[in-house]
């Protein structure tokens, strides 16, 4: 599919794009100005960041490895998080977003989450007028349900404006996106950019015997890739690997980049080392019988109306 979102000079999206959460955390300024440069050498455009990332230095290591061609890139950020989206905090998150990148605007104001307490009429009457203002192009939604995405859309549509990308978790062990999410990217043209095709690094192979890293010791993590079929499925996706001579984490981004539905996948990591399986997967050729066997390797969920006759 393609979408109406380009960089200043015209450029359109690279067909993945490059998450900053690492920067200033795990990564330190040197690896992460390594990992911006590798991404560009392989033809990367688009890179994400967050007001919530590593309490700001990815977005200031963003904006500092951006400058100097700042043209050439498609920048997106995610206002807030904590503290809801009501205007006020809307209004001041993404003014310090801006501060912290050091750029007059971006190409996509992301909202990070749904927010139950804030009307979408006052979160998205913000969102138009800022959009209005030129401080950003496109309006992404991250961590929504199809229906809150439609929903939302709705209200935006009122305004004038509309939601152009979502952000939802999509990989080879979390695939709930091919139910609702994916066809309504399809259907309602909304550029679909998933987060973690790794799956927390599950799907590296070097947690297949058990769990390990911060899929042990991250509260969240392990909650979310805690099941034993999603370890069997990743050990399964490491002997394919070994049998092809790939690394597995280039047949998982491979596979999630192949969805008709996905516009881009984030990619990241903690080093260019790290990064380069993910990277090698941009120019990885999978045909349909091999990515039917991927596909294999996890249960495919039921269909939305729950009729597994029709499936």
């Amino acid at each position: 599919m393609t979408h109406n979102i380009t960089a200043p000079d015209g450029a359109p999206l690279s067909r993945f794009c490059f998450g900053c959460m690492q920067f200033g955390g795990k990564a330190d300024l040197d690896q992460s100005h390594a990992m911006f440069d590798a991404c560009r050498a392989a033809g990367i455009n688009f890179f994400d960041t967050a007001h919530a990332y590593t309490n700001g230095d990815s977005e200031r290591f963003l904006g500092r490895f951006a400058a100097p061609e700042r043209d050439k890139l498609i920048i997106a950020t995610k206002a807030g998080f904590e503290g809801g989206y009501g205007a006020a905090n809307l209004r001041a998150t993404f003014a310090e977003c801006l501060e912290r990148l050091q750029m007059d605007r971006v190409e996509i104001l992301y909202l990070h989450r749904w927010d139950p307490d804030t009307p979408l009429e006052e979160t998205f009457e913000v969102m138009a007028e800022l959009q209005k203002a030129g401080k950003f192009d496109h309006i992404g939604v991250s961590n929504y349900a199809a229906w809150q995405v439609m929903k939302a859309q709705a209200v935006a549509e009122k305004l004038g404006t509309r939601i152009a990308m979502f952000q939802p978790m999509y990989n080879l062990v979390k695939r709930q996106v091919e139910v609702e999410i994916l066809p309504m990217g399809l259907s309602e043209n909304i550029a679909i950019v998933p987060y973690s095709p790794l799956g927390g690094g599950l799907l590296t192979g070097k947690y297949a015997g058990g769990a390990g890293g911060r899929l042990a010791d991250d509260k969240m993590y392990n909650a979310r890739y805690g099941q034993r079929w999603m370890y069997d499925t990743a050990a399964a996706l490491a002997d394919l690997g070994r049998e092809l001579g790939v690394s597995p984490a280039t047949l998982a981004v491979a596979w999630a980049a192949r969805h008709p539905g996905v516009t881009a996948p984030i990619i990241s990591a903690r080093n260019a080392e790290q990064l380069q399986p993910s990277l090698d997967a941009l120019t990885f050729a999978m045909d349909d019988a091999l990515y039917a066997r991927i596909s294999a390797l996890s249960p495919t969920p039921a269909p939305a109306t729950d009729r597994l006759e029709e499936a």
